[in-house]
């Protein structure tokens, strides 16, 4: 029996330990979230908010070691009632309790939830059982469209967020994040990319180097520079066949 007094004793003051940093930890975020609410970050608040997981695992930790009795099976009873102020409770509680009334004692030793609310409780799980499956998936369906159009619509004004902070500091963006997803795409998939388009840009090279290769009046321009010169086009061959006579043929006219 004094064994087990001895572990019960050890696990409420661990359990009393614990909650007295997840208490701690509570106040420090919403001090923080009322007096730096416009400095505080969002990685400032998952950082205070991984503090108190972290409590709340070590929490469960406790009750759920082996050598913890099992608190389910104490009872927890006020041994006296009264409207007059208790000083001991009050300072246990830090103020929040400063007397242990009739009106208090049910919501505080108060295990299931309200009548109300375990009312509305059970006609959601009813509600909820009833619903075929195909209707949850349609709604399922309908929540994930609406919460990617939200995704959407805050992704499109952080990018918009970002470019007025940086113009705001004199930055100009050198980067465009629509152009350099294009621009993978093409190189990876060739989407965008029509075919033809290098012929089409030999030919214009090689027309640029003939017209400039004549001068005036049909007669030999000047050398081209020296330089990297554009590949020859091969000539394609001609459908139309010909007939070229000797320059030194006699005409049939001649006199």
């Amino acid at each position: 029996m004094q064994r087990e007094e001895k572990q019960l004793e050890v696990t409420l003051q661990a359990i009393l330990n614990r909650v007295n940093d997840l208490k701690t930890a509570i106040q420090a975020l919403i001090a923080k979230l009322e007096n730096e609410y416009e400095t505080i970050n969002w990685p400032t608040f998952l950082d205070n908010y991984a503090i108190l997981s972290g409590h709340l695992t070590g929490l469960s930790k406790i009750l759920q070691a082996e050598m913890a009795p099992s608190l389910r099976a104490l009872v927890v009873l006020p041994l006296q009632l009264g409207c007059e102020r208790d000083e001991a409770l009050s300072r246990l509680t830090e103020g929040r309790v400063p007397a242990c009334t009739h009106d208090l004692v049910p919501d505080l030793l108060r295990t299931k939830p309200e009548p109300q609310a375990e009312q509305r409780l059970q006609q959601f799980n009813h509600k909820a059982s009833t619903l075929s499956y195909d209707t949850a998936q349609k709604q399922v369906a309908q929540f994930t469209k609406v919460v990617n159009h939200v995704w959407e619509i805050i992704s499109k004004g952080r990018e918009d967020w970002e470019g007025e902070s940086m113009r705001s500091q004199g930055m100009q963006p050198t980067h465009s994040i629509g152009d350099t997803h294009a621009l993978v795409t093409a190189v990876g998939t060739g989407k965008g990319l029509r075919p033809g388009m290098a012929a089409l840009g030999g030919v214009g090279v090689g027309v640029g180097v003939g017209v400039g290769a004549l001068g005036p009046r049909g007669a030999p321009g000047p050398p081209p520079p020296p330089g990297p010169q554009a590949p020859a086009m091969p000539k394609a061959p001609s459908a139309i066949k010909t007939n070229i006579k000797a320059a030194n043929q006699i005409h049939p006219y001649q006199r």
